[in-house]
């Protein structure tokens, strides 16, 4: 049933995180996290990776949060999934992950291992290697509901199964990133813990950043597992002649269970997102107990969870994430303010480290947005991104002004 798994869920957490061990607890307040998301661009050579970590210190910053895991493939040593099509030019031997965590410890910098959870794919370019989740398990991908009716015709082992799901999402391209893989289906759970679970047991790194942990929007998954699995929680509370009547129409319309019960359709889809959330962190814990737990979330809980059937804020209020990082990239200051106030409110006692769209803003923008996190009490900032600073001035002088006024560098 829908209602009992929403409360089993809520309880475990409670359960399992609500009275943190002093192996698992809570990072403790200390100094102000500050962070530089580091986008995959910059992992594809040594001397890159060298650059950057030597710029994040002679700037002021702290903790590096860097993507190797981007969209389905690993810029890591990996047996469960692909090496990133971009280290194509670099020898066997080039671990970005290992070099970034060699290099940032010899100048004191933190290092999390930046994490696209949901996202796999682009939809424009598929991956190349076959060994792609999209390939061996595109049963799943998550579905819109524009298109439900239509994947359910075709098997999901078809040749042209994916073809058509990518063409789908790339109508939608404008509000939808891309491929997503679906939190409902257990097996799919499994394998991203086991994904977190590889990567943690193989590298020392501070924290986990957990990014795309959401649904592109409320009209996914529709995908056929996840209405079947749906129609049996729904089948098991009901009785037996509702049970028959549904299971008749929804023969010819696969939409039907979902339309008779729109909330707890979406309750569903929450709490298997949440599931997922804790099989990640229990992947983290055991063989990492100290390590942060971090998730990027949209800034307001409420449209969070509406929308994109993140219920972030349940999740910090019962210490499934350590740290919450709003992603407030709004370019004007009022608008900044108000979002980040908004998840100051939803992340209540769990700590938040601020996340400022520099991408979009002057220095002088971002280092009032860092101000502004400051009088809001957030422990901590996290800028996006380096890659896009570093872009903008290619001799690191927006880096180097943000640290002079921000953090007091010289």
């Amino acid at each position: 049933m829908v209602r009992p798994l929403v409360l089993l869920l809520t309880c475990a957490l409670a359960c399992a995180f609500g009275a943190p061990s002093p192996r698992c607890s809570a990072p403790t307040p200390g100094r102000e996290v500050r962070a530089l998301w580091v986008a995959r661009t910059t992992l594809t050579s040594p001397a890159a990776i060298g650059r950057m970590v030597q710029a994040a210190h002679a700037s002021g910053f702290n903790t590096l949060l860097v993507q190797v895991r981007a969209r389905g493939d690993a810029y890591y040593r990996s047996r469960v999934e692909p090496r990133a099509e971009a280290l194509a030019g670099q020898p066997s031997t080039f671990d970005p992950l290992q070099l970034t965590l060699a290099e940032a410890r010899r100048v004191g910098l933190s290092v999390h291992a930046w994490i696209s959870v949901n996202l796999v794919s682009s939809a424009v370019e598929l991956p190349a290697s076959r060994a792609h989740v999209v390939y061996r398990h595109p049963e799943w991908l998550m579905v819109p509901r524009s298109v439900a009716a239509d994947m359910r015709a075709i098997s999901p082992s078809a040749p042209g199964y994916l073809a058509k799901l990518a063409r789908a999402l790339r109508e939608q391209a404008a509000d939808v990133e891309g491929v997503f893989l679906s939190p409902v289906d257990p097996a799919a759970a499994d394998y991203l813990a086991q994904v977190v679970g590889e990567l943690v047991a193989r590298y020392d790194v501070d924290g986990v950043h957990l990014d795309y942990v959401r649904y592109p929007n409320e009209d996914f998954d529709y995908s056929r597992r996840a209405l079947a699995l749906f129609a049996a929680d729904i089948d098991r509370a009901a009785g037996a002649p509702e049970a028959r009547r549904l299971r008749a129409r929804a023969a010819t319309d696969p939409l039907v269970y979902a339309e008779q019960f729109p909330e707890r359709w979406r309750e569903f889809r929450r709490a298997r997102l949440t599931a997922l959330v804790l099989r990640l962190r229990a992947a983290v814990r055991a063989r990492r107990p100290n390590a942060v737990l971090s998730a990027a979330v949209v800034p307001d809980p409420e449209e969070a969870s509406a929308h994109r059937l993140q219920d972030w804020r349940r999740w910090a209020a019962a210490g499934a994430i350590d740290v919450v990082c709003p992603m407030a990239y709004a370019s004007d200051a009022s608008t900044f303010t108000t979002q980040l106030e908004a998840a100051t409110r939803g992340a209540g006692v769990r700590r938040l480290w601020a996340g400022i769209g520099a991408y979009r803003l002057s220095p002088a923008q971002t280092i009032e947005s860092i101000h502004v996190a400051r009088r809001l009490g957030a422990a901590g900032v996290v800028l996006f991104s380096y890659d896009s600073l570093i872009g903008s001035s290619p001799d690191g002088t927006a880096l180097s002004q943000i640290g002079r006024a921000a953090f007091g560098r010289p």
